[in-house]
């Protein structure tokens, strides 16, 4: 089955912080949005305005290349800091490395994808 993304859903202003009894909150995570699919066997990373991060982060494609086909999350990638901060200047350096140079930037400075289980998981089917 061949399918696409749907577009991501985006963050709006509001008057209050307080949450109205039927919504949900999630924190901010300092990264990079992305959807994260897997099809047929391949994995599919894209940014929200569409653009393929897969060969930046292989680490992130082989975990997902172990999840089950039809899959698809909403969520962000993000890299820790030795310090265990996030650090968006060192996910910033990992964007434009592909092939030896992304893998060795995988091994130095692991990146992560992280999504609310709750609202995230746009498809799953069980094969």
């Amino acid at each position: 089955m061949t399918w696409t993304l749907p577009e991501p859903m985006l963050t709006g202003a509001v008057r209050s912080p307080a949450l109205p009894a039927s919504s949900a909150a999630e924190p901010k995570w300092d990264g990079f949005r992305a959807a994260l699919s897997v099809d047929d066997g391949q994995v599919v990373l894209r940014s929200r305005r569409g653009t393929q991060m897969a060969p930046a982060f292989p680490e992130v494609v082989a975990g997902a290349a172990q999840l089950p086909d039809t899959t698809a999350l909403d969520g962000e990638l993000i890299v820790w800091d030795a310090a265990g901060r996030l650090a968006f200047e060192q996910l910033q350096n990992r964007l434009h490395r592909r092939g030896p140079a992304a893998l060795q930037a995988a091994a130095q400075q692991p990146a992560h994808f992280v999504f609310p289980v709750k609202f995230s998981v746009l498809s799953s089917v069980a094969g």
